[in-house]
């Protein structure tokens, strides 16, 4: 009964954990998307260029979006 309930418990987990991932993959993919949408330029060929302050704004952008899903999916 013991060992029964602790692999209910891992599967719960591990479900909930995909279910974390996969909200977390197409919110960002979306969230890039609407980014690339609003600013006038060409992120992505500014990173390739060597510009490390749009990298740095990028990065900024996926992280501070990462926080709050992560923290909207916790509770």
């Amino acid at each position: 009964m013991n060992l029964n309930h602790l692999l209910l418990q891992y599967l719960i987990t591990f479900g909930w954990a995909l279910t974390g991932a996969i909200s977390m993959a197409l919110s960002l993919s979306i969230l890039l998307k609407i980014f690339s949408w609003i600013t006038p330029i060409d992120e992505w060929k500014e990173i390739e260029k060597g510009n490390m302050s749009m990298a740095i704004v990028l990065a900024a952008v996926i992280l501070s979006t990462a926080l709050v899903i992560g923290l909207t999916l916790m509770s």
